[in-house]
């Protein structure tokens, strides 16, 4: 296989707010900036949200042990502009959602589907 093989997953992803380079420098050197910047990521999901983004972070290290750099994965936050037009392109209704090689589309928080359609392709990857 000459390129990785790519994986897109959306999910709602925690979002942390940070300022100029110069005003994050100053809350560093005062210690109030990293506090804020974790109470931020922990507190930018509902429960359910942040149980989801937590499966698709624990999926997203098995496939990195399990193929290494057979694989290529981004994670897109569905809030963004490109998670909208994903979802538009692919009819995605429900999140966490992964789009293999651009071809198909699995949605939910079980990756089975995904995992065997990304053995799949990596054992005879589709001719393009």
């Amino acid at each position: 296989m000459d390129k990785p093989l790519r994986i897109e997953i959306l999910a709602y992803a925690p979002t942390a707010f940070y300022h100029c380079a110069h005003c994050e420098v100053l809350w560093r050197e005062t210690g109030f900036g990293e506090a804020a910047h974790r109470e931020q990521l922990r507190s930018g999901l509902p429960e359910d949200l942040a149980r989801d983004y937590q499966a698709v972070s624990d999926w997203v290290r098995e496939v990195f042990s399990r193929h290494k750099e057979a694989v290529v994965l981004q994670v897109i936050d569905a809030a963004s502009i490109e998670g909208f037009l994903k979802t538009a392109r692919y009819g995605i209704r429900s999140f966490p959602a992964v789009i293999v090689d651009g071809r198909e589309c699995f949605r939910g928080p079980d990756f089975g589907a995904a995992d065997q359609a990304i053995a799949r392709r990596l054992v005879a990857p589709a001719s393009a």
